[in-house]
């Protein structure tokens, strides 16, 4: 089958169409046969080495599709379900055995392409805004990159529960999508002084939670946008990877806390990720997130794919279809 492998760390042009057997369930899984497969920066992170893998390695982490096979021991689904997953190395392929107990169900009116687009995104958006600090009604948070896959969603989701949203982005085109996603207040990162207005927003108290998965580019902002007390939650590298902060840094700032959480451990059991699922599945079924779906590229266009990511020339999210 139709595969696509990073052959060693470097930029896209490392990745490679190859062709590799079709995959035989072990007990305990299920092979998915992907209708649609999600495109995440956590890809291009582990193409270029950011974070460490072992090459020739098939990427991504997240598809949906419907499964064909089922491994000695499962019960949780049967062959001809709809189902999606996120967190698994190896979507980028046709087809892909995974772990049963790591998959969802999808319930009628979530398309695949919606769940490739929205899986692994909105459950980051699910962690962060319900788990990761508990967001109120009322309040006013700020997230960066809120036109990107896991920003338009964070946005509409944090409007559902009651928040006024501050959203940063880098261009007048994008300032557009995040206003049409609900954001309150847009502020063009590389141009305005984005503390300052933060400050002004907020009558000079700052925000009590800044999501940034831009990082290293936005760090200081981030920092200096917090109110006393507030929390500092650093989920992606958009940009690079923050720097080392020294504690007394946070304490200079205003007694602030810093996480650098990842989903594996808000989904460590398969409750939590069926809970997780089934939070997010209910806000796009609503109608109170919808689903952007920017870019679509033929799987064997991958390279291109990841092109386009890393360029910032992609909004919303991005599926790759065999």
């Amino acid at each position: 089958m139709l595969a696509v492998q990073a052959r060693e760390a470097g930029g896209p042009e490392v990745l490679d169409v190859v062709d590799i057997p079709e995959p035989e369930p072990k007990p305990g899984q299920v092979v998915v046969r992907h209708e649609a497969v999600g495109l995440n920066f956590i890809d291009t992170y582990q193409r270029s080495g950011l974070y460490p893998v072992k090459f020739p390695l098939v990427l991504g982490q997240e598809a949906a599709g419907v499964v064909s096979a089922v491994g000695e021991g499962v019960t949780r689904f049967k062959a001809g379900d709809r189902i999606a997953y996120a967190g698994t190395t190896g979507a980028y392929a046709e087809a892909q055995a995974v772990n049963a107990a790591r998959a969802v169900k999808l319930p009628d009116g979530i398309s695949a392409e919606v769940a490739a687009a929205a899986l692994l995104k909105g459950m980051t958006a699910e962690f962060l805004l319900r788990r990761c600090y508990p967001v109120k009604s009322g309040q006013t948070i700020l997230t960066h990159a809120a036109a990107g896959g896991v920003g338009t969603i964070l946005v509409q989701w944090a409007k559902a529960l009651g928040a006024t949203v501050i959203g940063t982005v880098g261009s007048e085109e994008k300032a557009a999508l995040a206003r049409a996603h609900g954001a309150d207040h847009v502020i063009l990162y590389r141009t305005e002084d984005v503390p300052a207005r933060v400050k002004e927003i907020t009558g000079g108290q700052g925000v009590p939670v800044v999501y940034d998965s831009v990082g290293a580019a936005t760090f200081e902002m981030s920092l200096a946008s917090l109110a006393r007390r507030g929390t500092y939650v650093t989920f992606g590298n958009a940009s690079g990877p923050v720097p080392p902060v020294p504690p007394l840094r946070l304490m200079q700032g205003g007694s602030l806390f810093m996480t650098r959480p990842t989903m594996g451990d808000y989904q460590a059991t398969t409750e939590e990720l069926d809970e997780s699922a089934a939070a997010l599945f209910q806000v796009i079924l609503s109608g109170q997130v919808k689903v952007e779906i920017g870019q679509r590229f033929a799987l064997k266009d991958t390279r291109a794919a990841h092109e386009a990511l890393q360029a910032r020339e992609t909004v919303g999210a991005t599926v790759l279809l065999p």
